[in-house]
Order: structure tokens, then sequence, then C-alpha cells
């Protein structure tokens, strides 16, 4: 196959192949099995001299696909705490990737910038936060914890009297970081990223499950006498959904030199309701916050909001230039200086979309659906006599574990780590196995649109069922032993 140009009149061809495929999965996803029975078979080795030409390559693509990709954009997927993409969502994906814009400045593209500029105001009015503060797009929770913890440490950096990004760390104290036992991997990885050190974040517990221990946080900032900090705040743990106190640590941050950021990659959708607002009582005194897109928003992966208090903070932290760039009015963001991609895919196109589409009510009914369905499914396991739940519901999580009657204690682990791989290959249902106090449990979470009373019934159904299957495997590996 020679050179693309060749085949500049089959792009519609390849787009209507490609729409089919996609009509042809959505029309099933509501009830297929999560995990397809197949693996997917792909040519593997050299790259070939010649290639088989766009149609063929995509029938072979769409061949693989069809066998090797799990439905989790699905109603049944509960792994992870992943949505979907809305109708809306969805569609102005596909545009944004045909039109196929740089959202770097609006030299790049005035498109995707005014849309993510509105994206965002938007976002902040739906989370409860200050039209004054900055805000950008990235591709997921770490990397907005990325940046809400990048310009944390400017501020740190400058109160130390250093401008980290010009000058970097070298000579400066450890950074103090504190947090809860909830504290997410996403924003160790940022920390680690960042040069600050993952083994400097100390957590601070009053329980094996991760719960603050404010006392335990009020010395640590007293220890440090008039040394700035940074405070992780996790509102919404991914094993239970639980939150910190924020309004507490926020007020305790401030008789201190402490910038706190708040983790809210789903958690923070608890703004919408005002059956859940308390849960991030004293959001807009934070310092920074982020969540995720790809999450309750249900847009496409990836997708991550990251907002920041201190515009200039933020802008200092990933300010750069060079002349072929342009210049901007002052009144235009570069959002491509606000995070740490310079090309930038046009999220905001599907971002925009959503919210347009559905509005501040429709994402509320949206989460209080939701609430209802996580609240039947804790209902469901309580009634159950095989079943234990571990934690309280607060949100959209369910933490519960299979327990049948007279199984001891030391032999729980392993039948609920066996169950819960049988509830992977059975793929009825998809969700896998966590610790929880040094528990191996379940933690299905319900965030996509289109799940439904029927999907969720089969969470108990499928762990009751496969239950006794799990026990029977796991005595008999014990017997060979």
């Amino acid at each position: 196959m020679p050179d693309p140009l060749s085949e500049h009149a089959l792009v519609v061809d390849a787009l209507r192949l490609a729409a089919a495929e996609a009509e042809s999965y959505l029309a099933t996803i509501d009830n297929a099995p999560v995990r397809p029975g197949g693996d997917a078979k792909l040519p593997d080795g050299p790259l070939p001299r010649e290639g088989v030409g766009s149609l063929e390559a995509l029938k072979e693509l769409i061949a693989a696909s069809r066998e090797g990709a799990t439905r989790s954009s699905g109603p049944r997927f509960f792994h992870f705490v992943m949505g979907g993409g809305t109708p809306a969502a969805l569609a102005a994906d596909w545009l944004a990737s045909a039109i196929d814009q740089n959202a770097y400045n609006w030299i790049s593209s005035p498109l995707a910038s005014r849309l993510e500029q509105i994206s965002l105001n938007w976002l902040k009015e739906l989370f409860g936060l200050p039209a004054a503060w900055s805000a950008v797009l990235t591709t997921g929770a770490t990397m907005a914890n990325f940046v809400g913890l990048a310009a944390a440490r400017r501020w740190w950096g400058l109160l130390n009297g250093v401008d980290i990004e010009a000058s970097g760390m070298s000579g400066l104290p450890p950074m103090t970081i504190l947090s809860s036992g909830y504290v997410h991997v996403s924003a160790l990885k940022a920390v680690a990223m960042l040069g600050l050190g993952r083994d400097r974040v100390r957590t601070l517990s009053r329980d094996t499950v991760g719960r603050i221990d404010l006392d335990a946080m009020a010395s640590a900032l007293r220890e440090r006498g008039s040394e700035p900090a940074v405070i992780i705040v996790n509102a919404g743990d991914v094993n239970t959904g639980d939150f910190d106190p924020l309004a507490e640590i926020v007020t305790l941050a401030r008789q201190h030199r402490a910038w706190v950021h708040v983790d809210g990659a789903f958690g923070l959708f608890a703004a919408v309701s005002p059956k859940t607002r308390h849960l991030v009582e004293g959001l807009e005194l934070a310092d920074s916050v982020i969540v995720d897109g790809h999450k309750w928003l249900n847009v496409p992966y990836d997708s991550g909001f990251a907002f920041v208090r201190d515009p200039v903070t933020q802008a200092g932290a990933f300010d750069v230039s060079a002349a072929y760039l342009g210049s901007e009015a002052a009144a235009r963001p570069v959002f491509g200086n606000l995070g740490p991609e310079m090309s930038r895919r046009a999220r905001s196109l599907a971002i925009w979309a959503t919210l347009r589409a559905y509005g501040r009510d429709g994402y509320r009914a949206m989460v209080e659906r939701h609430l209802g369905l996580a609240q039947r499914v804790a209902d469901q396991v309580d009634a159950a006599p095989d079943l234990e739940r571990l934690a309280d519901v607060s949100l959209n999580v369910i933490c519960f574990r299979y327990r049948p009657a007279d199984m001891a204690e030391d032999q729980l682990d392993d039948i609920n780590r066996r169950l819960g791989q049988l509830v992977l290959e059975d793929g009825r249902v998809y969700f896998g196995t966590t610790v929880y106090g040094g528990k191996v449990c379940f933690r299905p979470a319900i965030v996509n649109w289109r799940t439904r009373e029927e999907d969720v019934d089969l969470i108990v159904t499928t762990v009751r069922e496969l239950g006794g299957r799990a026990v029977a495997q796991v005595e008999r590996a014990r017997a060979r032993l």
C-alpha cells in the first residue's frame, strides 16, 4: 500500500465502517456480558513493509474489538469507578476526532479554547466553586492532581524564597505533606512525578480503614511551626465513598500555613445534590480541587479537571513562551500553559456538549438516581444471610464481602479473592476485590448513566450464586496442599 494520499477518497467509507460497528456495539451494550468470551486476535510480529489499507485494517480492528473489548462503557461495569459516554458526549467526542483541534491556545483553536473556557465556568457553577478560580482540562485525575499539587509546590517554594520552576528544588527542605489513610495512588503518583517523594506523604489515621486523625494532623502542623505544609483532602474514598471532613481540615489549615488540595475524582459530584452537598462543605475555601470527567460526568476517556484558587500561582507553575507560539490577549487564557500538556486533544467539545445537553438538573437527577441504586444494593446485602456489609454507603460505593455461615474468619480472604475472579470471568457484572480494614472484599461503584435497577440487582445475585463455587474451589485447593 503506497502513500496514504492514495486513499483520500476512502475517508468517508472508513468513517461509515466505524460508525456501523459502533452502532452495533451500542445496540447490545445494555445486556451484553461485560467480559467478552474470546481473546482479541491481532496480527503480530514485525511492522509490515506494505500495509493492507485503511478498510482492511479497520475490519481487523473491529473483529478484535468484538472479541477483546470489555463493555466498560455499559451499565454493568462497576469496577474502578468508570462511567460511560452520554449520547451528547459520545457524539461530540467523535466530532473532536474529526476536526482534530490542538487546544493549546486561541491561535491553534479558538473553538476548543472558547469551549474549554465556557465548560470550566459551567463546572465551577455545578460544583459550587468561585468563578474567579483558575482551571484547566487534563487527561484525568492523575494529571489533575499533578496540576493542583504543582501549584502547591510553587506556593511552597516561593514561601521558602525559591522560584522552583526557574531554579529547581536544590537546597530546599523536604515538603511536609499530610493526608488521611484514604489518600489515592493517583495523588501519590503526582507527588512522585513532582519530585516531592511519595514516601514524604504522612498519613494520619485513627483506625485501620484510614479515617483521618484530626488531632494528629493538628499536632503535626504545630510541630512545623511557621513552615508551610500541604494537606491532601480525600473527597470520596475508593473503597467506601467516605469523605475526609473538609470543613474541619480547612479551618485547621487556616490556623497554619497550609495549602489544602482536594482530591475529588468522583466524590466531588456529591456537590451536585442537596442530599450529599454536606459531604463537601467548605470546598470553596480550599486552594486546589480536582475531579475526573470520565467518571460521573460520563464523558469518554480521557478527561479530568483541575481548579486552583490563585490563577497566578497555577500559571507560574506551567507558563512557557516561544516566538513561534504567538501572543494572546491578556483576557484569553492559554490553557496549554495551565497544565503539563501543550499538545492537547479538544476534550472541551464532549464536556461542553454533555453539560449543554443535560444541564444542572439532568446531572442532579442522574446522581440522585445512582445514590438510590447504591442504597438498593446495600439493602440487598444487609438482607442476605451470607453477605456482610463493611461500611456505610455515604455515596455510590457499596463495600461488602461474602461470608457464609460457620466459615472461619481465616478462610474468608481466600474465598472472597477467588469469588472476585469468578465474578470477573462470569461477566454478567464486573467488579473486582479490594482490601478494606484488612479484609478482602468487593466495592462496586455506580456511576454509569445507563445503569438501572435490573443492572444493580445482578450484583448480589451473582455474588451469592458464585459463592458456593468459590468455597468448593478453595477447599479443593487446600486439600491438595
